[in-house]
């Protein structure tokens, strides 16, 4: 099968910019650049790393340990023990910052296959105190080994990838352009940590977007430069420089790539300080925190999720379909806490609300612990009446009634006895 590379030189595509012509020295600068006379090694600040495959030419940027992206710094102090139950990923509990690497690419194509280039691949970790990302750039296809063998490299200090929607396109590709050329891929030894999906636990239920530039915006105050460029737009920007030899273009691409992967870096740090001390940290949405609670009761984790399903009532900015099913969550959390007292506290501060399951609830108790039938009778009762008012919704009365009356005949026959 033919390579997209061949593919090219079939067309009379000369492949990068290194045969084309540069431009004359002048006396001065033109007003305006000629197309087709710009190299990679004029737009960005790279450098060529030797390789036992060749040439790789690498973009390095350094970032202070006082570089803040929006209001969060890059290096976490936040333990990763509760990711990494989070994460079901045990060897995550015991990296600390300098075994992380942030991973991100750009590629010629959007839906992956054998036929999609990284022609860009940006990855970050922090040394000492600062972070240092570097970017493995393909001038063209035929340097795709030497920019995977310097990847390699920069990967050999490695514990555990951070990546954003990594596990299902940045390193499933990584992994198959190494076997296209024989090499054994560094990427599936290390622990891997996708933020994509903590990131749609958190705020799936706030943000209408979880994409990682949405992130920066709404969750680390982080705006990105004029100089960005959307993904979507980045493959044939690729492929016009492939064609042209113009490489001005894909300055902006530099940016993009460089900012997701310091975003990641940033969101990590407030994810981890998230999920290690969600009581103390500032959070100005309800649904965040009860996002938290959530996810601490899928943990098993009930004392932190009660506690944290209490704190997101207090909300004032909490919708109020998310109010009602939060009472619904913190009352059923309690309950299997243990602690019975609360949920029935909560499930008649619901009924005053005109929850139906809280009447159903509390029937439930009065039925089969307190042995109260009439107080049972009560409740199913109050409940069949509300399902009976005109402004009930429909749907919801097609859901209880049955039940409902099922139960009030059965307490009735109770109570006969």
């Amino acid at each position: 099968m033919l390579t997209l590379s061949d593919k090219l030189k079939s067309l009379g595509v000369k492949l990068g910019a290194r045969d084309l012509l540069r431009p004359e020295p002048d006396e001065g600068p033109p007003s305006e650049p000629r197309e087709g006379t710009y190299a990679i090694e004029q737009v960005v600040p790279g450098r060529v790393q030797p390789t036992e495959l060749g040439d790789a030419f690498v973009v390095e940027t350094i970032y202070t340990p006082e570089y803040r992206h929006g209001h969060m710094g890059l290096r976490t102090t936040a333990s990763l023990h509760m990711m990494a139950e989070w994460a079901g990923e045990q060897r995550l509990a015991g990296c600390e910052s300098p075994g992380l690497v942030f991973l991100d690419t750009e590629t010629s194509g959007l839906a992956g296959g054998a036929g999609t280039y990284a022609f860009l691949i940006g990855a970050g970790r922090f040394e000492g105190d600062h972070f240092r990302l570097l970017q493995f750039f393909m001038r063209d296809p035929a340097e795709e080994p030497a920019q995977l063998a310097a990847l390699t490299e920069f990967l050999q200090p490695c514990e555990a990838l951070v990546t954003f929607n990594g596990k299902s396109f940045d390193v499933p590709l990584l992994n198959s352009r190494y076997t296209v050329h024989g090499r054994a891929t560094p990427l599936t030894a290390p622990a891997h940590l996708d933020l994509l999906h903590l990131a749609r636990r958190l705020w799936r239920d706030r943000l209408p977007s979880r994409a990682l530039g949405q992130l920066e915006i709404h969750i680390l105050g982080a705006n990105r430069s004029p100089e960005d460029v959307p993904g979507w737009l980045i493959p044939q920007l690729y492929f016009d420089y492939l064609s042209s030899g113009d490489a001005r273009p894909l300055k902006g691409v530099f940016y993009h790539n460089a900012m997701d992967v310091v975003a990641m870096a940033a969101l990590l740090t407030h994810m981890a300080h998230l999920l290690n001390d969600p009581q103390n940290t500032a959070l100005e949405h309800g649904l965040d925190v009860v996002a938290l609670a959530k996810l601490f009761e899928d943990l098993g984790r009930l004392e932190a999720a009660v506690q944290l399903y209490e704190r997101g009532l207090a909300y004032s900015n909490l919708p109020e379909e998310s109010y009602w099913d939060t009472q619904r969550r913190l009352s059923l959390a309690q309950r299997r806490q243990g602690d019975l007292a609360g949920a029935l506290n909560t499930w008649r501060l619901a009924a005053e609300g005109r929850q139906i399951y809280a009447h159903v609830e509390l029937a439930k108790y009065y039925e089969h612990q307190a042995r109260d039938y009439r107080e049972a009778v009560r409740w199913t009762q109050a409940a069949l009446n509300l399902l009976n008012t005109p402004t009930f919704p429909r749907y919801e009365r097609r859901l209880w009634l049955a039940d409902l009356q099922h139960r009030l005949a059965r307490l009735q026959r109770k109570l006969d006895r």
